[in-house]
């Protein structure tokens, strides 16, 4: 568990905008990952008819891939899959509008 450090109001907010620095630089990093995915899924639509877009199958197994994977760096399983459904819903999106 996560232990309470006892700092003053000041150093309490130096800490959590430090965090919060890194945080969007985080967020800074995924983003242009996500370019990456969007770059990749856009080439895939030049392969696949309409009716290919939803692979099931696909979707169930990189779900179970990514938790196990997940689990052995101490992620959540409910936040990959969480994270994972909207993005392929939105790829998924992106891929019925570019076919």
């Amino acid at each position: 568990m996560n232990k309470k450090v006892k700092l003053s109001q000041k150093n309490k907010k130096k800490s959590i905008d430090k965090i919060r620095k890194n945080i969007d630089k985080i967020d800074t990093q995924i983003l242009k990952l996500l370019s990456f995915r969007r770059k990749e899924v856009l080439q895939i639509t030049k392969y696949k008819k309409r009716s290919e877009i939803i692979d099931k199958k696909r979707i169930a197994a990189m779900l179970k891939k990514l938790v196990l994977k997940g689990k052995n760096l101490k992620i959540e399983s409910y936040v990959i899959v969480n994270i994972w459904k909207a993005m392929i819903r939105s790829f998924i999106k992106l891929e019925k509008e570019k076919i």
